[in-house]
């Protein structure tokens, strides 16, 4: 049933900022390139949950039930290819099957204790600037109005609201925002400076709906909190005084493999999307239910 799923939220609503951008905003985007990324995405986690509970069921007949489940629940490989698709622009179709195929394959290859810890469509995103010419990210694609804010916050309020992870996206904001506030201070600088540098759509995008993917963030509330404050430091570093324009993109993917540490450090029930809530594991460190 539609919208029984959380993750049915999600879709609609980065849906809907896709269809918000091509109407208000000046975007180069090409349906065609969209189109790739989506069939890519919904394809390669279709193959590899294919494969994987294959080779599951050659290892061990009892786990191709948990497997198996990812294969008709392809939610999250959607959320994933409309993440990419607002958020990456490219020449050609090439750069977008490869964004789109290493994000998905991040999830099946990089985990600890059957959990990934990369973010899908950050991993996307990183992959195709290092691996093509053509890739490129504009963190400042959806300008300062003030609608998008309030868009933003609206809708990523309702889903985090679901998911309990206001803490992930609290500790991040209240973190960067503190350290541009002293910066900007030290510097002597006006303070439409600071709203300037903190009103930003791809800013809050990120905050409200790429940094709280409850299944690769750490699992206990303040791991979240101590790892959220670590990516906003890293990000005022990047973006400060070495000039990266996606500092944002790159901080979470240099320390996505902390969540690892916290994790061990502060010990939590690990979350599932099939309930919207946290689930407790098995006393072999397997999820109960359906890893999707």
């Amino acid at each position: 049933m539609l919208f029984k799923d959380i993750r049915d939220y999600q879709i609609s609503f980065l849906g809907l900022f896709l269809v918000v951008g091509i109407s208000t905003r000046d975007w180069t985007l090409r349906p065609e390139l969209i189109g790739v990324l989506i069939a890519t995405c919904l394809l390669t986690q279709s193959v590899l949950s294919f494969v994987i509970s294959h080779w599951s069921l050659a290892l061990d007949f009892g786990q191709m039930t948990n497997n198996k489940g990812q294969i008709t629940n392809l939610r999250s490989a959607l959320i994933t290819s409309l993440g990419l698709s607002l958020l990456l622009r490219a020449d050609h179709w090439t750069t977008m099957v490869i964004a789109a195929t290493s994000a998905i394959a991040s999830k099946f290859i990089f985990q600890f204790h059957d959990k990934h810890f990369f973010n899908p469509a950050n991993f996307g995103i990183i992959s195709a600037l290092v691996l093509t010419s053509d890739a490129w990210v504009s963190p400042g694609q959806w300008g300062e109005e003030w609608w998008y804010a309030l868009l933003f916050a609206g809708t990523g309020g309702m889903i985090l609201q679901r998911i309990g992870r206001w803490d992930t996206t609290a500790a991040f904001l209240g973190s960067y925002s503190l350290l541009e506030a002293i910066r900007n201070l030290w510097l002597g600088w006006t303070w439409d400076v600071y709203w300037h540098r903190l009103m930003s759509g791809s800013l809050l995008l990120f905050a409200l709906f790429m940094i709280t993917d409850p299944r690769s963030i750490p699992n206990s509330r303040i791991g979240r909190i101590v790892w959220a404050a670590c990516i906003a430091g890293l990000t005022f570093i990047l973006r400060n005084y070495f000039f990266v324009p996606t500092a944002v993109f790159w901080a979470l993917f240099i320390l996505a493999p902390l969540s690892i540490l916290l994790d061990v450090l502060w010990l939590a029930p690990r979350f599932s999307w099939q309930k919207g809530d946290e689930r407790h594991e098995g006393a072999g460190g397997e999820l109960l239910t359906p890893n999707s």
